[in-house]
């Protein structure tokens, strides 16, 4: 399989009617079995785009194969050529790196495993083209022969939020990205995270079920659709179970059987219980408790102590892409979160 780095390509027109700019390229191996083409990009292409963007961008017809548009459940051939086009020129960003701090849990000469402190962006983009996740690894990992932390091929396997802690892990090598890449677009890991939620939960433990997809009314928001209702909605499902109760809010362990964009913050907001201090999903106003002046001051005094969503990706299992053996991570609550969780325990006693 040949595969060509994100560039900037000619722009050739399409119908006469737009601009188009090729931003990846994959000529198929010739042993590759029949896949979906959705399935096929999220592996290649890896961590840096999500299968939910595949598929948006193929219904867009942004998806060629040998030229022509095809949709997401297009089945690969060996020599297929794919290509991504869009009508805005690719980015180029190099990654640089820069000497940040950062928590590792787990190295060999096939992965990299870090704990992620909350704030830190995890790839850069518009708006953060340094003092990222991935700048940080490019200087850990700068005197490592022929890792490049410009190929797509290498790198992260999964993303979480800027603002969400945890687990993330990353591929120092094409063949690990690869069988990662797989393991996760197959929900073969096993990914659980704590979060601090408003409200208390009736049940000790369920499952939310709900098509998700973007907000009509807000692109930055994901919204839950009833099933069947909208045609680019996708499947997710989040189980929780309850950990500890506090007077107006709970402590849940949340396990992600897919792995949509936002797809825990979403969830809990559907039934109810939206994350504690999550300025995008409404959880940094006081959505439970009483109208009390000192209550109120004591919430404030949460956000402040916790300000970012309180939300933790804190295990993470897999199979070792090299020696096949199963491998389970663990990480502690962060300082932030710790406190925030104490501090609505010392209030529930009060």
């Amino acid at each position: 399989m040949k595969d060509l780095k994100p560039c900037l390509a000619e722009a050739v027109e399409e119908d006469n009617l737009r601009e188009v700019f090729e931003h990846y390229r994959f000529i198929v191996d010739k042993g590759q079995t029949a896949l979906r083409i959705d399935k096929y990009l999220s592996i290649h292409i890896g961590g840096n785009v999500s299968r939910n963007r595949i598929q948006d961008a193929a219904e867009a017809g942004s998806v060629l194969v040998n030229g022509k548009a095809v949709k997401s459940n297009y089945k690969v051939k060996p020599g297929d050529t794919i290509t991504v086009v869009m009508e805005q020129p690719p980015l180029e960003i190099n990654i640089l790196p820069q000497d940040i701090p950062i928590d590792i849990v787990y190295e060999d000469a096939d992965i990299l495993l870090i704990n992620k402190q909350p704030g830190l962006v995890v790839h850069p983009g518009f708006g953060n083209f340094e003092g990222t996740l991935l700048n940080a690894v490019a200087y850990h990992l700068k005197d490592t022969p022929g890792f490049d932390p410009n190929d797509t091929r290498v790198g992260l396997v999964h993303r979480i939020d800027k603002d969400t802690s945890g687990l993330i892990l990353l591929a120092k090598t094409p063949e690990a990205k690869t069988h990662l890449g797989k393991q996760f677009f197959d929900k073969t890991t096993q990914r659980r995270y704590q979060a601090l939620v408003w409200g208390r939960l009736k049940e000790d433990e369920g499952s939310i079920r709900g098509d998700m997809a973007r907000d009509p009314r807000d692109r930055m928001l994901f919204t839950v659709f009833p099933e069947g209702e909208n045609p680019i909605a996708k499947h997710a499902v989040t189980h929780y179970r309850v950990i500890e109760r506090f007077a107006y809010t709970s402590l849940v362990e949340c396990r992600l059987e897919t792995g949509r964009t936002h797809q825990i913050r979403v969830h809990m907001k559907h039934i109810g219980h939206t994350l504690f201090n999550d300025d995008r999903y409404g959880g940094n106003q006081v959505l439970r408790g009483n109208d009390s002046g000192k209550y109120r001051q004591f919430v404030k005094n949460c956000f402040e102590l916790c300000p970012r969503q309180a939300l933790h990706a804190k295990t993470l299992g897999f199979i070792h892409p090299r020696t096949g053996e199963s491998m389970h991570f663990d990480s502690e609550l962060p300082a932030d979160m710790q406190q925030l969780i104490e501090k609505w325990r010392t209030y529930s006693l009060s």
